[in-house]
Parts: structure tokens; C-alpha cells; sequence
């Protein structure tokens, strides 16, 4: 694939977000509420407890981790399943099968530029906020790097976890019980909502090993240097569990959807 398309298909994306900017700023808001009622949720949670250290993390690591985590939130966000369902219903699925490049490829870079403009306009702020606000509690260095390569690996998984459930729309034309579904499992399995180190132990022992850790708790751990990440075979452990689940989903999804993409009908036709 010539690189100058998926260029011009990236830059589309950025323009097309760009065109949205009083929806970034809505999100940007309700976030903020959101995390709000965070704060004061484990605050009173922390009060309760009687101790500083819950599960081995205190009340500022428990919030730059949501916080980051929320963040990290609105720049992976895809809504694949949401317009493929559309697309189905209207008829221009069709269309979108029959452009030259491959409809997941063509999905995958198209959603590009919306993540661009997301880290530069919600990822990097609330990070520098985070880093002023507690005086530098964040380190930085060498995984600051990591941290950028775990969380293009975790776009490409999360992106892969979409497919997987998009094909769906080929048998069904309504969809939103089970994208809710999927999307409160990721959330809640990715640690994205709750830290995995409040999970239960035998809980989090089997979520560590499941894909959903490799969109948020991987990326998170590895720049705030928890789990082993700021040791060389704890770092080596993270980025194969990214890569193997890499490797499954995508594989999983291209069998899915090959055979899904047979079943295609759309109303009228």
C-alpha cells in the first residue's frame, strides 16, 4: 500500500475532527464532571479505609492512574460498530466494500487522524496538568518511548477487539445492547474504571492474562513505571502480552470477518 494514501486517509481523519471541535470541548467538559465525582468516590473510599495505602497504591497514585486512564479513554475510543451498523441500515456499506483498499485497512487509518488529533488535544494536556498539579509525581525518561510504543500497540488490539464484534452487524442490524456490552467489559476488565490492583486476587491473576489489560493497564503501567515495567524482563513481559493478544485478535478478526462479510444485506437490497 502506497504510503502517501494512508497519509491522505490519516490527514482526511485530522480535518474531519477538526471540523467537530465544539464535540472535543463537549468531551472535554463531561470529563471533567466525571472526574469529579471520581475524585470525591475515592476519596471517601480512602477515608473509609483508615489507611493510606490500599492495595498497594495511595490516594494520588489511584487518581493520576483514573485520570490518565481517562485520557487514554478518549484518544483509543473507536466507534466502528457504531458505523458499520449505520452504514448497513443506510446502504453504503456497499460502497465502503467496493473502494480499492480493503475495508478493515481503509477503517483502520481512516480512524488515524481522529486519534492524532485526540492525544494532542486531550492526552497531552491532562498529562501536563497531572505532572504540575503533583509536582512531578510521574517519572520521566526512557518510558516516556515505551509508553508511546505500548499505546500504539494497544490502539491496534483495541481496534482488532472492534472487529471483532463489528461483523456482528452482518447478521443483526441492531447492535447497541452488544457494543454496550463490549464496551463495559473492555472498560471494566482494562482497569480503565477500576485499577486491576483492586481486583480480587484469583480476578486479577486471570484479567492480567485476558486482552482487555493490554489496551489501558499495559500503557498506564509502563509509563508510570508499576508491574515490573521499570525492569527489563518485567517491560519484555508487557509488550509480549501486547503482541501475542496482537497477533489473536487480528488473526480471529480476518477469519470473522470473511466470513461475516458473505452474509452482507442491506435494506432495500
Amino acid at each position: 500500500m502506497n504510503p502517501k494514501r494512508l497519509l491522505a486517509i490519516t490527514r482526511a481523519g485530522i480535518m474531519e475532527s477538526l471540523h467537530f471541535r465544539l464535540g472535543i470541548f463537549v468531551t472535554l467538559f463531561a470529563n471533567l464532571i466525571y472526574l469529579v465525582l471520581v475524585y470525591y468516590l475515592w476519596k471517601a473510599i480512602y477515608d473509609s479505609s483508615g489507611t493510606a495505602v490500599v492495595n498497594g497504591m495511595t490516594f494520588t497514585d489511584t487518581m493520576i492512574y483514573l485520570i490518565l486512564a481517562t485520557a487514554l479513554f478518549n484518544f483509543l475510543e473507536m466507534f466502528v460498530v457504531w458505523d458499520m451498523s449505520r452504514s448497513i441500515q443506510s446502504g453504503k456499506i456497499v460502497l465502503d466494500l467496493l473502494k480499492p483498499m480493503r475495508f478493515r485497512k481503509y477503517t483502520f487509518w481512516s480512524y488515524t487522524g481522529n486519534h492524532i488529533v485526540q492525544f494532542v488535544l486531550t492526552f497531552i494536556p491532562t498529562f501536563i496538568v497531572v505532572m504540575i498539579v503533583t509536582k512531578g509525581a510521574i517519572p520521566l525518561g526512557l518510558n516516556l518511548v515505551w509508553f508511546l510504543i505500548a499505546t500504539v500497540l494497544a490502539l491496534m488490539i483495541n481496534y482488532n477487539i472492534e472487529m471483532l464484534i463489528a461483523p456482528i452487524c452482518f447478521f443483526t442490524e441492531s447492535t447497541w445492547g452488544v457494543n454496550i456490552v463490549k464496551e463495559t467489559i473492555v472498560l471494566l476488565l482494562s482497569g480503565a474504571t477500576i485499577p486491576l490492583a483492586f481486583f480480587p486476587e484469583k480476578a486479577r491473576v486471570v484479567v492480567s492474562l485476558l486482552p482487555f489489560r493490554a489496551v489501558y493497564d499495559i500503557p498506564l503501567s509502563i509509563l508510570l513505571e508499576k508491574n515490573g515495567s521499570d525492569t527489563w524482563p518485567g517491560l519484555v513481559s508487557l509488550f509480549a502480552l501486547q503482541l501475542v493478544w496482537l497477533v489473536v485478535l487480528t488473526l480471529a478478526g480476518n477469519l470473522f470477518w470473511n466470513s461475516a462479510v458473505k452474509k452482507v444485506t442491506v435494506n432495500g437490497g
